[in-house]
């Protein structure tokens, strides 16, 4: 008989209560109302997400990469095991809560990545923070811009106004990244339309569907053409 879960911690948030749960050692949920947002023995997608969004990168100098959305910190941890020493890692998360988690009871299901010296946590909205980037009008500019965040695009995603799928927010996107930069976009499922608007945008898309059978999950993997 499966052991039952038990809460570790749960808080109040606008969209309901967040909570981590776990049963045995290494099994974690994290929820949102009656929403798992993430399983910790459920993460080959997530891994595939932060290897393919850095693999361009594994020989750069300086490489400066954004991830969207905390989570357990699995995708955080495929970029560091991606990434040289001397990368910098933005990540943008919304809730600080969250942050504690991956810092105390997730550490050991990530060898403490969100510790790592090359990351800088920013607590907000990743979607004001990309606008940020692409209108400073300056140099600073991401080689990789990497969003895991819950369910990803999907049909009902508003094609232009959608803060982080439409196409107002490809087009931040594309001004936040430095030339032939990734836009690596984790998907609950493929989503045909957000495929199309980045092609729109410029980006050379693949996708990847990690795992076998059943549902899948989607890699939206976006590359900016050289001009």
């Amino acid at each position: 008989m499966a052991q039952p879960w038990k809460t570790v911690e749960s808080v109040k948030t606008e969209e309901g209560i967040l909570e981590l749960r776990q049963r045995g050692e290494r099994d974690f949920l994290i929820t949102i109302g009656s929403q798992i947002l993430m399983n910790s023995l459920s993460n080959r997608s997530e891994i595939v997400l932060g290897e393919s969004g850095c693999e361009h990168l594994k020989s750069s100098e300086s490489p400066f990469v954004l991830v969207g959305g905390l989570g357990m910190g699995f995708t955080l941890r495929a970029v560091l095991d991606t990434l040289p020493s001397s990368a910098k890692i933005i990540v943008a998360e919304l809730n600080l809560t969250v942050v504690e988690w991956c810092r105390t009871t997730l550490a050991t299901v990530t060898e403490s990545a969100v510790n790592d010296p090359r990351v800088e946590i920013v607590i907000g909205d990743v979607a004001q923070l990309i606008h940020q980037y692409a209108n400073n009008g300056g140099s600073a500019k991401f080689d990789a811009i990497i969003l895991d965040l819950y369910r990803g695009p999907h049909a009902k995603s508003d094609h232009i106004n959608d803060p982080l799928y439409g196409s107002r927010a490809i087009e931040n996107m594309r001004s936040a990244l430095k030339q032939g930069g990734v836009a690596a976009v984790w998907g609950e499922q493929y989503d045909e339309g957000f495929d199309k608007r980045l092609k729109n945008a410029g980006f050379t898309v693949t996708i990847e569907r990690p795992g076998r059978g059943g549902l899948r999950h989607a890699v939206f993997l976006g590359k900016l053409n050289q001009v």
